[in-house]
Order: structure tokens, then sequence, then C-alpha cells
């Protein structure tokens, strides 16, 4: 009754400002910026590569410490593997690989595998040998971390990449093949971390947050469906001169499209604003809204987890582009952190 009382006299909304709690803070800034991306492998048939040059050029002027992508880390698909009743193995499987060649190659399974990987990267020296390169690239396949052994690999002379130092011959074929992945991971990720000479990706996705669990999942995806159907006309305009752009194989010019703020504002309208919209009696479109504010409420904690013992770092983050909307609010409030705008990073 107290409680309910003080309730009720408190002024509504009143809150504890953060946003200035960082204004005394000696050092740089950490300069943040979110780019939001179209999947690759979703792209029209002929798409080149090479295309994404420009946009290359761009994201490596801004000269990024640390890179996140969105890929589910090593120890996030060990974790779902040890509990498979609340995660469907068919369901992870089309986001964890397989690590067994890695791991009967190094003798690493994938928690020693990552604590490997850390010892290495904390004794990491400016000029590697390229048998130092090989051994980290086998160790990040063991800790099932593909994306940055792809990066170990891109930074092998020719000559160097081969079997050997913990990489064998099915791992090096597995590497071969990633690299020709269409794939923004990879294509943009696991290329730009290359060029500038980074060490590693930070894989930051999760699917912990959005493992709904329903019980008609067909009527829960009817459902959604049909909100989406909704909002259709209004998205079409949008959709389609984003097609129009990825037809025309400027990549750049899409990039650029797709992160505007009026256009992320009209396609989360369309997918997560329509679904708000849904009225089922088991609510089942909040039920979609929950489960992507979870997972990305956990995507940000992972970007802030990589960059935590780097204050003043410069952070790129690629990710699928409806998540930026939610990344730049909450990345936005942490302390320390100072968000770039994409639209000015890509003109």
């Amino acid at each position: 009754m107290l409680l309910s009382s003080f309730l009720a006299s408190s002024p509504a909304g009143a809150q504890v400002d953060l946003s200035t709690l960082d204004r005394d803070m000696p050092g740089e800034p950490t300069r943040l910026l979110v780019l939001g991306s179209v999947h690759l492998n979703a792209l029209p048939k002929g798409f080149e590569r090479d295309s994404l040059q420009p946009l290359l050029d761009k994201l490596a002027a801004f000269k990024p410490d640390v890179i996140t992508i969105e890929a589910i880390s090593g120890e996030q698909c060990d974790l779902v593997a040890r509990h498979p009743t609340i995660y469907k193995p068919e369901d992870i499987a089309q986001y964890c690989g397989n690590a067994d060649a890695a791991r009967a190659a190094t003798g690493l399974d994938v928690p020693a595998a990552i604590a490997e990987a850390r010892r290495l990267l904390s004794q990491w020296p400016d000029s590697p040998t390229p048998e130092q390169r090989r051994r980290l690239a086998a160790v990040f396949m063991a800790a099932n971390e593909k994306p940055s052994a792809v990066v170990q690999w891109l930074q092998l002379p020719e000559a160097e990449r081969r079997a050997g130092d913990g990489l064998e011959e099915a791992l090096v074929a597995a590497l071969q093949k990633s690299v020709q992945y269409n794939n923004e991971n990879y294509a943009i990720g696991a290329v730009l971390a290359a060029r500038l000479g980074l060490q590693r990706l930070h894989l930051v996705d999760d699917h912990t947050g959005d493992n709904i669990d329903v019980a008609d999942g067909a009527a829960y995806g009817r459902a959604v469906q049909r909100a989406w159907s909704a909002a259709e006309a209004a998205a079409k305009p949008m959709r389609d001169r984003q097609a129009a752009l990825s037809k025309s194989g400027d990549m750049l010019a899409l990039y650029r499209y797709i992160n505007r703020p009026d256009v992320l504002q009209l396609a989360i309208e369309s997918d997560f604003g329509a679904a708000l919209r849904d009225r089922s009696p088991e609510r089942y479109g909040r039920l979609y809204v929950a489960g992507w504010e979870a997972r990305n409420l956990r995507m940000v904690a992972n970007i802030r987890s990589a960059f935590r013992e780097r204050p003043g770092a410069r952070v790129l983050s690629i990710v699928g582009s409806s998540h930026k909307p939610w990344f730049d609010a909450w990345l936005g409030q942490m302390q320390g952190v100072e968000l770039v705008d994409a639209e000015q990073a890509l003109k």
C-alpha cells in the first residue's frame, strides 16, 4: 500500500539522467559506426565481388580497430549445443558450423581452442610468421570462429596459403571456399580486417534471445506473415528502389540508400511496426518483436564486450540493416561511446 501510494505521487517518467555521465571523461571517446548491410547471398545473380571495392574504401577510411559481424560465436554455439531440448539442433545447424575436423587436427575442443586463441593473441608479435598465422587460423577453426580464421588466411602470402601448423587439407579447402562466399561477414568483414592488419573479427550475433516457445508454430508464422502482407503496399516503393540498386551493381549507392534514416524507418515500420498491430488473440506479433528485441539487446551487449578493454577504439559493426535502428539507439546510450553517422561515413 505504501509503495503504491509512493508510486502514485512520483512524477511520471522521472529517471536518472545518464546522458552526461561521461562529460568529464578524459581521453578520446570510442567512435562506433553501425553499417546496415544487405545479405549478399540474397543479391541477384551476377553480383560481382569487385563492386564492393568503393564501399570497402569508405570503411577503410574510418580505420576501425575492432570489427564486429552478425555471426554466432563459437562460445555460443558450444553453449546451445549443450542444451538440445531448449535449442533445436536443426535450427542451430544453420548458424553454427561443425568444428570436428579442426578439433581432430589441433586436439582442441571449442572451449580449449577459445582459450588458446586468447593466449596466442595476448602474445601476438608485430610481424607474425606464416607458421604463426597458420597456427592461429587452425585454432580459430577449432574454436568454431571461421571468419577470424579467414582473416589470418587472407594475410598469408599466396605461397604460404597451404596446409601445415595444424591446418590440414580439409581445413585449407574450407578456408579457400569461405574466401569466395557471397556473405558480408567474409566479403566485407574479413576482407576489410585483413586489409587493415587486424587479427580477428568479433562474432556478436545471438539466437538465444529470439528462441521463442510457442505451442503452434504454424499459427505464429501465419499471423506474422499476415501482418507483413498488410504493410506490403506502403513498403513497395522502398523495396523496388533497393532491388533496382542491387541489380545495378552500384554497391556503394545501395549501402548509402539502406542506411538512410527515412529508409530504415519505413523498413522497420513495415516489419516490426506491422507485427505489433497483429490482432491475433495470442498476440503473436508482440512475441515476434519481443524475441527480436531480446536478440538485439544481447547482440549490443556482445558488441560492448568486444571493445570494453579498448577505450577510445574505433569500432565498426556490420549487421543486417534491420538491426541498425536498435543498435544505434542502445549503443548510443553507452558511456564513453560516440556514434558515427553512417550517411557521412559513406558520403
